[in-house]
Order: structure tokens, then sequence, then C-alpha cells
């Protein structure tokens, strides 16, 4: 994907992000969502945090109290964030991000191939400041999707944030049928995701290492069948394979394994 068509996909999350929360009541805005300790607020206060590093401001120099759902440095640089607005009404943060968002938006709209090519460390390792938009874009639609679950506000589940951000999950769909399912040697698995983002994927062990394979085995093992909303929700670990409906057929057991443990956000 070219910068110029990154830059499009990122401002067109933070404008869908937008639209989703200008009529949002102060009760919405404290609702609670499936990001643990976090309401609706919350995951607008962490997009702000992020815009704002990206504009080359300052953090906040409040700290968080350490919640048990903190598991890493990124997770509490995230929440002193979060934190530092969570007694702020939810319209004024509102009101933050709608500036963030314009500023950065003008910022990628005139930034020269020089910005889009410095150095940067992401949270999957070495990268540049156009490689970071890759992530920028899955973090804006999840985080969309996020608060119109918590909120039952159906709506943006296709189109091509959809799309980028399901492609770059199915890409660690290998680890997870390889390693965490333990699929045996020699055998290959189906996994398709039906509704507003579509996609059939092909998992073969071959040599100890699962690899997503072109066409269609001779055999499967099992197939897997389930929504992309449902995909979504767990593949970024905001719900557990009970709580939501999915398909399989061939090796139940297999196919146990490897839904309940789709979780490998970004």
């Amino acid at each position: 994907m070219s910068i110029e068509q990154k830059v499009s996909l990122t401002i067109q999350a933070m404008d869908a992000l937008t639209e989703l929360c200008t009529p949002l009541t102060e009760s919405q805005w404290k609702t609670s969502t499936d990001c643990p300790g976090w309401s609706v607020q919350d995951n607008i206060s962490h997009l702000v945090g992020i815009e704002n590093m990206l504009l080359g401001k300052p953090p906040t120099t409040h700290k968080s109290p350490k919640y048990d759902y903190i598991k890493n440095p990124i997770g509490e640089h995230n929440e002193h964030e979060i934190d530092a607005r969570r007694s702020l009404p939810g319209s004024e943060v509102f009101t933050e991000w709608k500036a963030t968002a314009a500023e950065r938006a003008n910022q990628l709209r005139t930034a020269d191939a020089d910005y889009f090519a410095k150095p940067m460390m992401m949270p999957t390792g070495p990268g540049t400041l156009g490689d970071f938009l890759d992530i920028r874009i899955l973090d804006l639609w999840i985080h969309d999707q996020d608060i119109r679950r918590a909120l039952n506000i159906v709506g943006n589940h296709g189109g091509p944030c959809a799309e980028h951000t399901i492609d770059r999950l199915i890409r660690t769909l290998p680890i997870v049928v390889g390693k965490r399912a333990a699929t045996p040697e020699g055998e290959s698995v189906s996994i398709t995701i039906t509704g507003a983002v579509q996609r059939t994927i092909y998992i073969s062990v071959t040599e100890g290492r699962a690899n997503i394979v072109a066409s269609a085995p001779a055999k499967l093992l099992c197939e897997i069948s389930l929504d992309s909303t449902v995909f979504t929700a767990l593949a970024t670990g905001r719900k557990q394979s009970t709580e939501l409906n999915w398909t399989s057929i061939g090796d139940d057991a297999l196919a146990q394994r490897i839904v309940s443990q789709l979780n490998m956000m970004i």
C-alpha cells in the first residue's frame, strides 16, 4: 500500500470515529467497553494520546495507578494518558479528539517523503513513521468497533479500513494454527470469514511450520467459519470463543483450540 493510500485510510478512520461519537451523551461516554478498565471515553483518550505523540506533543506528566489489567510498558504509557482524562466530561475529551484529529490529518496531508521515512520503534519492532500508519489504521478502526459494540451501534463493519485490519490480523493465523493449536504435521485447516469482509484462508503444516497456502489442500482436518465481526472480536482479544457464534466441521477439538487462541493483536 502506498503512503498516499495509508494517509487516506488513516484520515478515513479518524473521520468515522468523529462521526460515530458526535451524538454521544455523557452516559454513553462512561459506558464500559470490552477493553478491560476502559470506557468509551477512555478509548478516545487513548487515541488522543497516541496521535498527540505522533504530532510531537509532550506526554502527560500524570501517573496512573497500577491497575491489574496493565500488562506491559506500552499499556502503562497508554494508561497515563487515559487516566489523566478520566475525571473530565466525555464532551471535553471529544473536543480534544476533534482538534487532535484535524491537526494530525493536516500533518499527514502536508508531510513530505522524509517524514514518512523517519525511523521509529513500533509495537512490532523497528520501522518507519510510514510503516506505523498500518498500525494506526488498525487501531483506529478496532476502537471504532469497540465503541459500537459497547453502545450497540451497528455499522462500519466493511470497507477499506476493515479489510486492511482483518488482512493484517490474518497474517498471524499460522502461529495460532501451528504453534498454539498444535495442528499435526502434514495436516491442513481452512478458516472462512464471512459477512462484511470475506476471506478464505488455507493453512498447512509442513516440516514443523504452518503457512498460508494459495489453494485448497486435498484434505482439510477441520474447516472453521465465522463472521468478520466475530473474527475481529476474537483476534483482538475482546471476546472469548465461548461468547460468540462460529461453526466448524471435521476435527472439533482442533477447531476449538484454534478459535480459542485467535487473540494475536497486531
